[in-house]
């Protein structure tokens, strides 16, 4: 599984905060985050029965983060919507 962030709130501090991860494939996943990004991308790696080298599928979760949290630890909500 790979976590990658998305955009973050323009006055957010830049240090290294603990976040976990509500509902979803991912449900409390605890990590550390920077900045307060508001978006988290969760990637799964699927099964791939292929002749080509080198193709790849992966399943993209969202994970967007709950306003209402302003201390440790930031909750991000699945948001099942998303592509």
């Amino acid at each position: 599984m790979d976590v990658g962030t998305g955009a973050t709130d323009a006055g957010a501090e830049m240090c290294r905060e603990v976040a976990v991860l509500a509902g979803g494939p991912a449900d409390g996943l605890r990590m550390y985050v920077k900045g307060r990004p508001l978006v988290v991308q969760v990637t799964y790696s699927c099964a791939w029965e292929s002749p080509v080298p080198g193709v790849r599928a992966e399943a993209v979760y969202v994970y967007r983060r709950d306003h209402r949290s302003h201390e440790e630890p930031l909750r991000y909500g699945f948001d099942g919507a998303s592509p």
